[in-house]
């Protein structure tokens, strides 16, 4: 197994442990566009909400570009992404 799928499966463990706590990923992120909406003043994605995490995940990258989580957390928030746009 090659440490790229290695990643992989340790982003989809992630995803299945936050599941469990927090609920479905796309529920989740349909629930944080509409906050994000009312701060912002214009309407918000879930698709965009994923989009701009993995932004953030990049952005972390840029300054700490040896921590492997943010990888891993792109990986993740990667897939929510996907799911989001099965459900737009």
């Amino acid at each position: 197994m090659t440490k790229g799928t290695n990643m992989l499966l340790d982003a989809a463990r992630t995803i299945a442990e936050r599941g469990r706590v927090y609920g479905d990923s796309a529920v989740n992120m349909a629930t944080t566009a509409r906050l994000w909406s009312v701060v912002l003043g214009f309407d918000v994605t879930p698709v965009q909400c994923a989009l701009c995490l993995v932004q953030l995940k990049i952005a972390r990258l840029l300054v700490t570009p040896d921590h492997s989580d943010s990888a891993v957390d792109i990986a993740g928030y990667a897939a929510v992404l996907h799911e989001c746009q099965k459900e737009d």
